[in-house]
């Protein structure tokens, strides 16, 4: 299991400096859409360049122009790039058919995907390697936890890999370690706690086993 560590609503430099203190915790650093939002492409190739030891993910939430899109945050740098599952299987297919070329990841995030069976068996068939349970901060509101799509996800999948994001932090994830996604994606669990350094320790220690 890796540790995906989303950068949201930091700086560049600031999210430089939290990546050196807590380098050792994590797997994978995700350029998250709101920090795609202000530094583009340069802040995926500033990432990959500090950290070339580290995989990158570019949250791109692409919902058209599959190929293209995908294609700029591979050649930026990416390792992985999310493609939002609502949005149409051919967009979906220029997505899995970029990151084959680059030898890299598809990540489907299935974010308002209603019917999650269904639409994983789909994306499985068109190749997609990773889907992604993911519940927003505006479902959290209302009580919803990505650990129910979770289980539902386990289950319908056969051959994607899965990760999973929403509100994880130190003290709610042993329940999902228990179900083993190969993704762990914590955010401001670690990026804004008191102590970042011992939170993201923590969590390594727990998906590691040590």
């Amino acid at each position: 299991m890796k540790l995906q560590l989303a950068i949201d609503d930091l700086t560049l430099e600031e999210a430089i400096e939290l990546v050196k203190k807590v380098h050792d915790s994590i797997d994978i650093i995700e350029c998250g859409t709101p920090f795609i939002y202000e530094y583009g492409m340069n802040g995926v190739r500033t990432m990959k360049r500090e950290f070339p030891d580290k995989e990158i993910l570019a949250d791109l939430k692409i919902m058209d122009a599959g190929y293209y899109e995908a294609e700029q945050a591979l050649k930026a740098g990416a390792d992985y790039v999310t493609i939002l599952g609502v949005t149409d299987n051919l967009t979906v297919k220029g997505c899995v058919d970029a990151c084959n070329a680059y030898g890299k990841q598809c990540v489907v995030d299935m974010i308002c995907v209603d019917d999650l069976p269904t639409r994983i068996a789909k994306m499985e068939e068109i190749g997609a390697h990773f889907v992604s349970v993911h519940v927003g901060v505006d479902q959290q509101t209302l009580g919803r936890k990505p650990i129910d799509d979770l289980r539902v996800m386990k289950e319908a999948v056969k051959t994607a890999s899965i990760s999973v994001a929403g509100g994880i932090n130190e003290h709610t994830l042993a329940d999902y370690i228990a179900l083993q996604p190969e993704i762990l994606i914590i955010g401001s669990g670690i990026t804004h706690s008191k102590d970042p350094v011992q939170s993201a320790l923590t969590v390594h220690k727990a998906i590691k086993g040590n």
